[in-house]
């Protein structure tokens, strides 16, 4: 048993991830909340310096991406901050320089291409500064099939792309995008109908 796997026995911490993938307030900064985000950095660090051996590469990405397909490939470096909440099924591929906060959960369907510097947000925090200091949520992202993200896009928390859709380079996407269809600028809105 790892002990990432031990932490997520804990009571205390178990609660906190539990109320974070479910949507509702929780508190990031608990000890064990720490504890378990640097042992995900040290997964990371891993990833980040080791010298490129396919093999290597694919076991550390495993352990790390513990809910993502074998064949996932990211391209280092790379940050997430849990890592086992991205969901990527078959032929995901992840550029370099991909930034992930994945504490509600992103989900990123076959054959989806991910440009780099691109960022993945599910972590929002309220406008309120007091409440601000005491908790945060999470919203889940959900990224279609056969998509094609462009580089240094931004996705924010709650956002649905549909399937087969392209996400022009430096879009920030706020609200859903349809299937089939190119969606750019900031905010990112839908400009041409693509094909099947």
């Amino acid at each position: 048993m790892t002990r990432r796997e031990e932490l997520e026995q804990m009571p205390s911490l178990k609660a906190e991830l539990e109320k974070m993938q479910a949507g509702l307030p929780y508190d990031a900064h608990t000890p064990e909340m720490y504890e378990y985000r640097d042992e995900v950095k040290k997964l990371l660090r891993r990833l980040n310096i080791t010298e490129y051996h396919e093999e290597s590469m694919k076991s550390i990405t495993r352990e790390l991406l513990s809910n993502a397909a074998d064949d996932v490939y990211v391209e280092p470096p790379f940050h997430c901050d849990y890592g086992n909440l991205i969901f990527a099924e078959q032929g995901v591929w992840i550029n370099f320089g991909c930034t992930i906060l994945d504490g509600g959960g992103v989900y990123i369907g076959k054959k989806t291409l991910i440009a780099p510097n691109v960022s993945i947000f599910t972590a929002g925090h309220p406008l309120d500064a007091d409440e601000r200091d005491e908790w945060e949520y999470c919203k889940p992202v959900h990224i279609g099939e056969r998509c094609w993200i462009g580089g240094n896009v931004t996705i924010c928390p709650g956002v649905t792309i549909g399937d087969r859709c392209v996400i022009g380079a430096g879009a920030v996407v706020v609200k859903d995008i349809p299937s089939d269809t190119l969606a750019v600028g900031n905010p990112a809105r839908v400009v041409k109908k693509l094909s099947k």
